[in-house]
C-alpha cells in the first residue's frame, strides 16, 4: 500500500510539473504574443540602386515568389503536410537555395518583387537574415517589408519550431513613396493564436509620373492550415481594399501566395488526393468587372511537402496552383506564367507578371 502511495505521489508531482510547465508556457506567449495593429506605417528602405519614373502607358513586370524561408526546397519534406521533418535543410543548404533564388531573380529583371516567407531571425533558417540578403542581392530602388510571423517559440511539434520572425517584402525599382501593413482577420483563438502566423497586406504605394494616380502594390500570403473560414474572411477584407482603391482610380496590383485557387483555373491536370493539404476555391464572380484574376496553370505554382520532391515519381505527386494576381481594369496583363524550376529551391515556382498601365 505505501509503494502504491508513492507511486500515486510521483505521478502527482510529474503530472504537476507538466501543468505547470504548461501553465508557464502559455503565459510566456500570452504576455510575448504579437499583436500588430490593425494598420501600420511601414519604413520604406533605400535600395542599391536609383529610383526608375514610371507612368501611364508604361510596360513592367513583376516577379512574386514564396521563398519557402529558404528551407523548403526539392529535398524537404514538412509535419504540416504530411510528411515527418521539422527542419528542412543545413545553414549550406539555405545558402544554396537563396542564392538559387536570386539568380533567377536577376535572370527575369523584375521591377517589382513580391517575396513571401522572407525570415529574419528563425531557427528553421538557421538564423540568416533573409531580408537582408535578398536586400543586399537584389537590384531595387526601394523596399518594404512586413511581418506576419513573430513568435518567440512555436512549442510544437517535436522538436518544436522555435523562434519564427518572418513575413512578405517588396522589392522595386521605382520609388514606394509609402507603405503600410493591414492586418487580415486570424482565424485561430486562444492559445493557438499566441504561436500562430498574423496575416496582413503590405500596401505599397508609386507615384506616377504625370498623374495624381498612384501605381498601388499589394503583396499578400493568405491563411493555409485553418478550416476555411480565415481565407474567405481575409479574401473578403482583401476585396474591400481593391474596391477603395480603384474607387480612387489608382492602377492596382495584388499578387503573393493565396493558398487559394482562382474558379476560371482548370485544375484538371492536378487531381486532388486523398488525405493531402486542400487549397480553397477564390470566385472570380465576387472579383467581377473592376478586377481580373489570373493564374497559369500550365505548370503547377506549388508541390506538397508530404515527402521530398527529388527523385519521386512527378505522375503521383500532388501540384497546386495557388500563386497569381489580381489586377484593376485598368492593367493590361500581357503575360503570365508560372516558371517550370522543378522546385528546387524552394516548393513554390515563380509567377511572372508582364503587364501595361493603360490609359
Amino acid at each position: 500500500m505505501k509503494l502504491l502511495k508513492n507511486i500515486a505521489k510521483v505521478i502527482g508531482i510529474l503530472l504537476g510539473t507538466v501543468v505547470l510547465a504548461a501553465v508557464l508556457l502559455f503565459g510566456y506567449l500570452t504576455i510575448a504574443e504579437y499583436r500588430p495593429d490593425d494598420t501600420e506605417d511601414l519604413a520604406v528602405e533605400t535600395g542599391n540602386r536609383a529610383p526608375a519614373a514610371v507612368s501611364v502607358g508604361d510596360s513592367l513586370r513583376i516577379v512574386s515568389w514564396n521563398v519557402g524561408y529558404g528551407a523548403l526546397g526539392d529535398n524537404a519534406d514538412f509535419f504540416m503536410d504530411g510528411g515527418s521533418s521539422v527542419y528542412t535543410a543545413d545553414e549550406a543548404r539555405i545558402r544554396q537555395n537563396l542564392a538559387g533564388i536570386t539568380a533567377k531573380l536577376k535572370d527575369l529583371a523584375p521591377q517589382v518583387i513580391f517575396l513571401q516567407e522572407t525570415d529574419v531571425s528563425s531557427s528553421r533558417s538557421r538564423k540568416i537574415n533573409e531580408k537582408s540578403y535578398f536586400a543586399d542581392e537584389l537590384s531595387h530602388a526601394s523596399s518594404a517589408f512586413a511581418y506576419n510571423f513573430k513568435v518567440k517559440v512555436v512549442p510544437y511539434p517535436v522538436p518544436p519550431i522555435g523562434k519564427v520572425e518572418s513575413g512578405i517584402m517588396t522589392l522595386s525599382d521605382y520609388g514606394i513613396s509609402s507603405a503600410e501593413r493591414i492586418t487580415l482577420p486570424c482565424p485561430f483563438s486562444w492559445p493557438v493564436r499566441t504561436a500562430n502566423l498574423k496575416r496582413c497586406l503590405l500596401i505599397s504605394r508609386v507615384p506616377l509620373e504625370g498623374s495624381d494616380r498612384e501605381l498601388v502594390l499589394i503583396n499578400l500570403h493568405l491563411e493555409a492550415y485553418d478550416s476555411g473560414e480565415g481565407k474567405i474572411a481575409q479574401t473578403r477584407m482583401l476585396l474591400d481594399v481593391l474596391q477603395a482603391e480603384n474607387r480612387k482610380g489608382n492602377y492596382i496590383i495584388a499578387g503573393g501566395d493565396f493558398n487559394q485557387t482562382f474558379s476560371n483555373v482548370d485544375l484538371s491536370a492536378y487531381p486532388a488526393q486523398e488525405g493531402l493539404w486542400a487549397p480553397g476555391i477564390i470566385d472570380e464572380a465576387d472579383f467581377a468587372g473592376s478586377f481580373g484574376l489570373y493564374m497559369d496553370a500550365s505548370h503547377p505554382s506549388c508541390r506538397s511537402l508530404d515527402r521530398s520532391y527529388t527523385g519521386e515519381n512527378k505522375k503521383n505527386f500532388q501540384f497546386y496552383v495557388i500563386d497569381g494576381f489580381i489586377v484593376s481594369a485598368n492593367v493590361q496583363v500581357d503575360r503570365l506564367e508560372n516558371l517550370d524550376l522543378e522546385f528546387a529551391c524552394t516548393d513554390h515556382n515563380p509567377v511572372v507578371l508582364d503587364l501595361t498601365l493603360t490609359e
